[in-house]
């Protein structure tokens, strides 16, 4: 029962980059979440340049020509653009500025706001302030530009007034002399000193006849129209380009510390066997008998049974046991009513064919198995089966026999170690015979039974088992000599965000301490005598 090709499926694909795409869509939420936040940022931006706006002013400076410099310098030389810069945003500017706004204890506040530039090979000063109404906006760019011209301005008057100063102590000194040389009797020889007095009233006039005008208010801020940056088109858009970013990275960091095996290819690689077949899900709540009626289900078990028919010589007349590698994390338990599904409708899909089908039922979690199927009540088991064995009505399917646990007979609490002991005995007279065994990795019975079957088939949901689980279950295999002979995973819908929870590791642990903490009742015999369970070591035993 084994098929040496793998299930060619929508996930087998060799393009690594497409592979990496699909497993990325896997976690669409997160990348919805990752452009929600994307969009609030992006909303939060808008919300914040709303209330931002910037008004532009700009100054042409003026140079100051030494009225003492009779060398030709060019205009260019005389103005140190990068000086005035630094004026224009020093704290005595600002004082002003904060006077005339009538704001004087903001003067070391104002400064944070503003922005001073000086375009190239040009003598402007450009003023830009940003504020949160453009009408403020406007008022405070003016009020800079035109406390710059001010301080300039009264920085030219002082260079004036020493100028000036200095000529009036040579006049006064001069003039002295004069008055000196006329009390002596010799006036005459003041001509000289007088054309000096001459020519330093001469350069006080000058001096005081410099314009001393800073400069001029070549372009006068305005109130903005609408607010400063990108506008919010842009910046809506920008939000959701970097959420979308944000989420793909989420995602791949999800995808990466997954522990779950999420595709075909990591089935394949961590069991060592190709997997051969992706079944829907089970109902919670429906049938477990699919074959016998028309749907995809019926033809997705019928394709399955065709595949361990058909390989390597083996034939459907063998041993199979059909295992989970753990119990379900999920509280529904959807893992183990996968694995009885998986069971059931592949004994019936090979009735179908003409096969006399045994099914035993050796897990210890079917408890009443034979009770959710439809038996037939015209048909009786073959007498070389053990007591209590049933005939299952599968439809246009055919028939098939199961032999349930003890407990559907004598009502214990034993696993039907027993009747797989015998089974197995029994396994060349001809029946193709199925096991459904309890979860490998947690009970030792299914370790027994697998070294004793012709093939192991794993059952798993492609959301819910884990690689490492299949790695262990890979190696005990392997260990006893057993042969896994493939995977069947069940592609369900994923639980939701507070069924995830429920069902993650931390929830259940605690939810199984707690109960293995409550007090039960031990069960009582007919005599009212409280009856001890008897472990069987029927199967141990012929290991």
């Amino acid at each position: 029962m084994t098929s040496p090709a793998g299930f060619d499926d929508r996930y087998d694909d060799p393009d690594q980059l497409r592979d990496q795409v699909r497993l990325l869509l896997r976690y669409r939420s997160t990348i919805a979440l990752g452009v929600v936040l994307g969009l609030l940022g992006g909303v939060m931006l808008v919300l914040l340049r709303a209330g931002s706006y910037t008004s532009t002013s700009e100054v042409l400076v003026r140079p100051r020509t030494d009225p003492f410099n009779t060398m030709g310098v060019s205009v260019d030389n005389q103005v140190s653009m990068g000086t005035e810069q630094q004026i224009a945003l020093s704290a005595t500017v600002a004082a002003r500025a904060a006077k005339a706004l009538r704001q004087p204890s903001r003067a070391d506040a104002l400064p944070a706001d503003l922005r001073v530039t000086n375009p190239r090979d040009t003598q402007v000063l450009r003023f830009e302030y940003t504020a949160g109404t453009a009408q403020r906006a406007a008022r405070v760019t003016n009020a800079f530009a035109q406390a710059y011209l001010a301080d300039r301005q009264d920085r030219s008057r002082a260079m004036v007034t020493r100028m000036t100063g200095a000529l009036e102590q040579q006049i006064t000194v001069l003039t002295k002399r004069i008055d000196d040389k006329k009390a002596d009797g010799s006036g005459t020889a003041t001509a000289g000193l007088r054309e000096q007095i001459a020519v330093l009233h001469k350069r006080v006039s000058d001096i005081r006849a410099y314009d001393t005008t800073g400069g001029e208010v070549v372009r006068r801020a305005e109130p903005a129209a609408r607010p400063a940056g990108p506008g919010p088109a842009w910046l809506v858009a920008f939000g959701l380009i970097a959420g979308l970013v944000l989420g793909v990275v989420l995602a791949w960091l999800r995808s990466a510390l997954e522990p779950r095996a999420r595709s075909v290819g990591e089935v394949q690689a961590a069991l060592g066997a190709p997997v051969l077949g992706i079944l829907p899900e089970p109902d919670a709540d429906g049938a477990l008998l699919d074959m016998g009626r028309a749907g995809s289900r019926a033809e997705a078990y019928r394709t399955l049974a065709f595949r361990l028919r058909g390989g390597d010589g083996r034939t459907a007349a063998g041993t199979l046991m059909i295992v989970a590698p753990t119990a379900s994390r999920r509280a529904s338990g959807t893992t183990e009513r996968g694995v009885e599904t998986v069971a059931v409708n592949l004994a019936a899909a090979l009735a179908e064919s003409g096969d006399d089908v045994v099914l035993v039922d050796a897990a210890a979690h079917t408890h009443g198995l034979s009770a959710r199927l439809p038996l037939s009540a015209g048909d009786t088991a073959p007498a070389d089966l053990p007591e209590g064995t049933v005939v299952v009505d599968a439809g246009t399917a055919g028939r098939f026999t199961l032999c349930p646990d003890s407990r559907d007979i004598a009502g214990d609490d034993t696993a039907a170690v027993p009747t797989a002991a015998w089974a197995l005995s029994r396994a060349d007279s001809g029946r193709p015979t199925l096991f459904l065994a309890p979860p490998l990795l947690e009970h030792a019975d299914g370790l027994a039974l697998a070294q004793r079957v012709a093939g192991v088939l794993v059952v798993g949901g492609l959301d819910d088992i884990r690689r490492n689980d299949l790695k262990r279950v890979r190696e005990l295999i392997d260990c006893l000599g057993g042969h896994i002979v493939g995977a069947v995973l069940q592609d369900g819908t994923r639980p939701g965000l507070l069924r995830r929870v429920m069902d993650s590791d931390p929830v259940r642990r605690t939810r199984e301490r707690n109960a293995s903490t409550t007090p039960t009742a031990p069960a009582e015999d007919d005599a009212g005598k409280p009856t001890v369970p008897v472990q069987d070591d029927t199967l141990s035993a012929s290991r």
